[in-house]
């Protein structure tokens, strides 16, 4: 049975799409940091940042991406468990998978839980407001981090990981007490954050169960390519039923054939008596 995390201090290696993630979340939270120390009123800048439904809905189209990086810099622990068990996750992943993986699993999995938050604030707003009776902008990378935790669930289900760094548990048990967790919360207070989490968490299961195994990016590039590839041959056999028309014009006939490639009549003659 495979272990991982024998040691509590055994962290994957930093590398990779978890370098860069760790970074960019930790750039952004000193920069704010430093930006709250030399001007109070420098906190506006990250209200812009997280991720206010109908803020979104009156054209902050970038927040679905920017929250994820936004951590309040009077939750210094909150925000070191969120690094910390982000570096787990996407460390470990990124030892099966290549980094253009891990990191499509991560953004899809932070748009899941912005678009999860979207569909609640929309249906509470319209069928049901005493649902939300008060709704909390979205920041951190939780979302990401439950669709990294439910990834490994559903494909390393069997590897041990330390709970608590002492109870040794399954990676699909603790991803199902994880996700009672978040059920247990939407009777709650806090139940845009559980069902955000939620959110979160079938798009990463979706994606492991429908998207390339090398990522989205590079199946978008491939898809252009092959875009590309298809109008250059039609532009190829185009010129060449143009080329046959001129051909017969002049009392001479040419043959090509459906990749645009010229049909050597002579050639096949001589194959045939040879």
């Amino acid at each position: 049975m495979p272990r991982f995390g024998s040691s509590p201090l055994a962290f994957p290696d930093f590398k990779g799409a978890t370098r860069r993630l760790i970074l960019i979340n930790l750039a952004t939270f000193f920069a704010l940091l430093v930006a709250n120390f030399a001007s109070p009123s420098a906190a506006k800048i990250a209200s812009l940042l997280v991720f206010d439904p109908s803020a979104f809905m009156h054209g902050a189209l970038w927040q679905p991406v920017t929250y994820s990086f936004i951590h309040p810099s009077d939750a210094i622990v909150g925000t070191l468990f969120e690094l910390l068990s982000l570096w787990f996750l996407a460390g470990f992943l990124e030892a099966f998978h290549d980094a253009n993986w891990v990191t499509s699993l991560y953004a899809i999995s932070v748009l899941g839980t912005a678009a999860a938050a979207l569909v609640l604030d929309l249906v509470a707003g319209t069928l049901a407001p005493s649902l939300l009776q008060k709704v909390n902008p979205l920041y951190g990378c939780f979302g990401g981090i439950f669709g990294l935790l439910v990834a490994i669930g559903v494909l390393y289900g069997d590897t041990q990981f330390l709970l608590f760094f002492v109870i040794g548990i399954k990676a699909r048990y603790m991803v199902m007490i994880y996700a009672l967790v978040a059920v247990a919360m939407l009777f709650g207070q806090e139940r845009m954050y559980a069902f955000a989490q939620l959110g979160g968490a079938l798009a990463g299961l979706a994606f492991v169960r429908m998207a390339p195994r090398r990522g989205v990016s590079f199946m978008l590039s491939e898809s252009w390519f092959g875009l590309r590839n298809r109008y250059y041959r039609w532009k190829r056999r185009r010129a060449a039923r143009k080329f046959e028309v001129y051909m017969r014009s002049q009392g001479r006939t040419v043959k090509f054939d459906g990749q645009g490639n010229r049909i050597d009549e002579d050639a096949d003659d001589k194959k045939r008596w040879n």
